[in-house]
């Protein structure tokens, strides 16, 4: 493993948040972390920008980068 970044690094990410941050929404604010691996597929992980320290212990999804896709290609 060479450590994670968040995915804010890189510019698609920001052109994402940018997009996001144009329209209003209920849902709740996301964050995200990629965790970069040299030996395996790296892993992104989503979960609730704010909530409890407990609720974080459960409150997340995790997959592969290759499995997220650009929101604009799936409207």
């Amino acid at each position: 493993m060479t450590g994670f970044t968040s995915g804010y690094d890189d510019p698609s990410s920001r052109q994402r948040l940018a997009t996001a941050a144009q329209y209003e929404t209920d849902a709740p604010a996301l964050e995200s972390i990629v965790v970069r691996y040299e030996d395996r597929p790296d892993r992104c992980t989503i979960a609730p920008r704010e909530c409890s320290e407990i609720d974080q212990l459960t409150t997340w999804l995790s997959a592969d980068v290759g499995a997220f896709v650009e929101l604009a290609d799936m409207q």
